[in-house]
């Protein structure tokens, strides 16, 4: 079963899926697209001010396939260097706010950039800019700072071309790059993975039109827009529907019911999320009745616990819609929005994807687990200059997406687990434990280091670590010295010292036993 059916195989296209993108956007009207705290962003101020954007990229010798680096907090900004930036045909590339200076000087010397717009209020980006990470980079704007001799200021870099029109890249297909969205990896290294302007905007018009979005709806979205659950639905669907979406910088459980209170209409969250809202059903029930308002709710980027499911059923009325996808896949199965969403599944593929369970290289049995294997338009194009990493990722033109899952006897796929115990998921990020381990190994007093997930009712997983060390060692003596070291979300919240680490007899870590460590 695929939901939306084949009448969404395609969004209405005119010349290019960008210039279907940008529809309602080039339309110029006084409608809201996008509303940042009360901070409204109409079409025509958007359109006006990211050709203003897109004549200065071009002035400056920002040409397409180019990319741009985009270290920005949700807001008006951040949509408008995102539409500039198809309208010049180069690569998006955002970042995580939540990231260090290592974390962002990997990333620019990765991608190497030709412009990077960044928030200069950010210690991380100052950290980043003094160790030298941007040294390479031709042209930076900064957001929320006075522009200097080195950083063009976003305002000034508009106005010094106010009244430009400017016209999508004639030269570019449906096929090339348009955004190359970083993704951390059993290697320990985020990689880039490079995503056609075909695989994000069809995917994201099938699903949404698979989800009933309209012009009519208003999605409340408390998502980070570095990654594709916030910026490849919320920003896309939003733009391809010419709907307004209310966007809420930092998730806020009582602000997101006033939200939906005040005609918010759709509501896109995580496992965490939803455990807050509850929590705040709990202690003020007369936020269920403005959250009963709403007509769709959605949850992604880690299994919804069942408990959860029924405990905001109860309370509002709605069936949580869970849905499946991955930064390399995109969105690739979902619950149908008409019909059963049942509890702990993910449901069927979305048009345009194809889904197969494998194990042991065959299809596998009704309830069998097996790792879930895609093919299809959505797909990622590669890994960012690592065709070794390409390479390995596909089977026969199939993507392995490392989680395991099981088919039951009406068709759902319920996702069991990873294939690598090394891929955490907290609080709907997913964070590489190896990135973790190689980091604390370079702390003078640990010499050995494992890092697993354990169960959390409120993040999903939470960080912990086992470590052996030289000297003696608390918890918050390391997480004091992880500080601007490592994203403050990937921090272990549990720790334990021992003399050894457990290993079988090749000497791999048994990370099951490590887990036990934490358990007794």
């Amino acid at each position: 079963m695929n939901i939306g059916g084949s009448a969404a195989a395609e969004p209405p296209v005119a010349n290019s899926l960008r210039t279907r993108l940008l529809c309602h956007v080039r339309a110029a009207d006084e409608r809201v697209l996008f509303d940042f705290n009360d901070r409204p962003l109409t079409a025509e101020h958007l359109y006006r001010r990211a050709c203003e954007l897109a004549a200065w990229m071009r002035s400056r010798g920002v040409e397409a396939g180019d990319r741009v680096a985009v270290f920005l907090d949700a807001g008006p900004e951040l949509v408008i260097t995102y539409v500039a930036t198809q309208l010049v045909g180069a690569i998006y590339v955002p970042i995580n706010t939540r990231y260090q200076s290592p974390e962002i000087a990997h990333i620019i010397k990765d991608s190497e950039p030709v412009l990077a717009v960044l928030d200069a209020s950010s210690a991380a980006v100052t950290a980043a800019r003094k160790d030298g990470a941007f040294a390479r980079v031709r042209n930076l704007i900064a957001v929320g700072a006075d522009g200097n001799d080195v950083i063009a200021h976003f305002d000034a870099a508009c106005d010094a071309h106010s009244g430009a029109i400017e016209e999508p890249c004639e030269d570019l297909t449906d096929e090339d790059a348009a955004l190359i969205v970083y993704t951390s990896g059993t290697t320990g290294r985020s990689r880039g993975a490079v995503i056609s302007a075909r695989a994000i905007i069809s995917n994201i018009w099938n699903l949404t039109q698979a989800w009933g979005w309209s012009e009519a709806d208003r999605l409340v979205l408390a998502l980070p827009l570095f990654h594709v659950h916030g910026l490849g639905i919320g920003v896309h669907g939003t733009l391809l529907h010419g709907m307004c979406a209310v966007v809420h910088p930092r998730f806020d459980a009582a602000a997101v019911c006033d939200a939906v209170r005040r005609g918010g209409t759709i509501f896109m969250g995580v496992p965490t999320m939803y455990h807050r809202l509850i929590r705040r059903l709990d202690a003020h029930p007369e936020d269920a009745e403005a959250l009963s308002g709403a007509r769709l709710f959605t949850s992604g980027s880690a299994a919804l616990p069942a408990d959860d499911h029924r405990a905001f059923a109860e309370h509002t009325g709605h069936q949580i819609l869970e849905r499946y996808g991955m930064t390399e896949t995109m969105l690739t199965l979902s619950n149908p929005l008409d019909g059963e969403r049942r509890p702990g599944s993910v449901g069927f593929a979305v048009a345009g994807s194809d889904v197969r369970i494998l194990a042991d290289g065959a299809e596998a049995a009704i309830d069998e687990p097996g790792e879930i294997y895609v093919r299809g338009a959505s797909l990622l194009t590669e890994y960012w200059r690592d065709p070794q990493a390409t390479a390995a990722a596909f089977s026969d033109g199939w993507f392995r997406t490392g989680d395991i899952a099981r088919r039951d006897a009406d068709g759902y796929i319920h996702i069991v687990g990873r294939s690598s115990v090394d891929i955490l998921k907290s609080g709907g990020f997913k964070i590489s434990a190896r990135e973790i381990e190689e980091l604390l190994c370079t702390h003078a007093d640990i010499a050995a280091a494992a890092v697993v997930g354990l169960p959390d009712a409120d993040l999903g997983q939470r960080v912990a670590c086992a470590v052996t060390t030289s000297a003696p060692l608390t918890l918050a003596h390391l997480q004091d010295w992880l500080v601007g070291r490592l994203s403050k979300h990937k921090w272990p919240q549990e720790l334990v010292c021992v003399d050894e680490l457990p290993r079988n007899a090749l000497g791999k870590l048994q990370k099951h036993r490590v887990i036990e460590l934490f358990t007794r």
